[in-house]
C-alpha cells in the first residue's frame, strides 16, 4: 500500500498541442508546472499557447493560486523530474520512443510519482515494459483536444499497474474539473478513439465513393446524431428510439439490420485521389477563415455546450461510483 501524497508540482514531458493543453489546464487549476522538451523553441511556443488559451480559462473560472507565472522550463530531464509529484508524458506517438522516455522518467522520478501517458492508442502494458524501478505507477491518461476545455480523460492501467495509483489519478483529474473514465481492460485505441475511428473509416468510404463531400458528411453528424450524442451517447439515444419499451423494442425491431451491409469498417486505401478529396474538401469548408478563428469558435462553443450539458445532465459519473 502506498503512502498518501499531495500533488503540487507537475512535470509535463513533451510540449506539442496536447502537452501545451495539459500545461494550460494544470496552471489554471493552481499547480506549478515544469515543462521539458528537447525542442529549443519550446518555451516560446508554449508560452504563446498558454497565453492564447488563458482567456478561456478565465471565462470558466480559475482555480485558487492559478497563474501563468507558475510555469518553468528545464532542458535536463532528470532535473525536470526532481520535484515532480505527477508526470504527464506527451511525446510523439511512436511506441519505441514512448517506452524509452517513460523508462527514463521511471528512473529519475520520485518513488510515489504517478506517470501518466497521453497516448491515444498504445497499450499501457507496453509503455511500462522497460521500467525497472516502479512500473506499477505507470498508466495511460488519454485526453481530448483541446485539453484545457475537454473534460474526458481515459485512465487505463497495464498488467503491472497498481489500482491504488489509478484511484489517485482519478481523484487528481477530478480536481481538474475533468471526467476521468477508468477503462476496465486495456485495448488498442481505448474507448473513444475506437468509436471515432469507426466513424472516420465510414466517412472516408462515403467521400471516396462520391456519396457525399466532407462538408456534407460533417453536416450529417452536426445536425443529426451529434446533437443527441452530446447529451446521451449512442446507447441511450437508441434506447429512447425504442419508445416506452426502450432498447428491448428497438433490438427486436432493428436488430436484424445489424446483418445488413450498411458499413464497411475496413478503411479504404488512402490513395492520392482520396487524400486530395479530403484535403480540398476541408479547405473548401474553411476557405477564408483562419485556424485561430476556428479555434475561438470551437472553444466558445465547448464552454457553452458544457454549461448546457451540466444543466440537463448534472453530475454525470462516468465510472458508476
Amino acid at each position: 500500500m502506498t503512502k498518501e501524497i499531495t500533488i503540487k508540482n507537475i512535470t509535463v514531458v513533451g510540449t506539442g498541442v496536447i502537452g501545451n493543453g495539459w500545461i494550460t489546464r494544470f496552471l489554471a487549476n493552481g499547480y506549478t508546472v515544469t515543462a521539458f522538451d528537447p525542442d529549443p523553441k519550446t518555451e516560446e511556443k508554449t508560452r504563446k499557447a498558454v497565453e492564447r488559451a488563458w482567456p478561456w480559462m478565465e471565462k470558466i473560472g480559475l482555480g485558487e493560486g492559478a497563474s501563468k507565472d507558475n510555469l518553468f522550463f528545464e532542458a535536463d530531464l532528470e532535473k525536470a523530474l526532481k520535484e515532480a509529484d505527477f508526470v504527464q508524458e506527451n511525446v510523439p506517438e511512436r511506441e519505441e520512443l514512448k517506452r524509452k522516455v517513460i523508462a527514463d522518467i521511471d528512473q529519475y522520478a520520485k518513488e510515489e510519482t504517478i506517470i501518466a501517458s497521453s497516448t491515444s492508442g498504445i497499450l499501457p502494458s507496453s509503455l511500462q515494459a522497460d521500467c525497472e524501478n516502479h512500473p506499477e505507477r505507470v498508466m495511460v491518461a488519454h485526453p481530448f483536444n483541446p485539453v484545457y476545455l475537454m473534460p474526458l480523460v481515459e485512465l487505463v492501467g497495464g498488467n503491472k499497474t497498481d489500482s491504488v495509483y489509478i484511484e489517485k489519478a482519478k481523484m487528481f483529474y477530478d480536481n481538474l474539473k475533468m471526467k476521468p473514465l477508468v477503462v476496465r481492460q486495456e485495448i488498442e485505441g481505448h474507448i473513444a478513439d475506437r468509436l471515432m475511428e469507426a466513424i472516420w473509416r465510414e466517412a472516408l468510404h462515403i467521400v471516396n465513393d462520391g456519396v457525399a463531400s466532407t462538408e456534407e458528411v460533417d453536416a450529417s453528424i452536426i445536425y443529426g446524431p451529434g446533437l443527441r450524442w452530446a447529451l446521451m451517447g449512442p446507447f441511450l439515444t437508441l434506447h429512447m428510439g425504442g419508445g416506452k419499451e426502450g432498447m428491448r423494442h428497438l433490438l427486436e425491431q432493428f436488430g436484424p439490420a445489424l446483418k445488413l451491409p450498411w458499413t464497411k469498417l475496413e478503411a479504404p486505401e488512402l490513395t492520392e485521389e482520396l487524400a486530395e478529396k479530403v484535403i480540398t474538401g476541408c479547405e473548401a469548408q474553411t476557405e477564408g477563415v483562419k485556424m485561430e478563428k476556428l479555434e475561438d469558435r470551437r472553444d466558445q462553443f465547448l464552454i457553452e455546450l458544457q454549461q448546457l450539458l451540466e444543466k440537463y445532465w448534472p453530475g454525470e459519473n462516468l465510472s458508476g461510483n
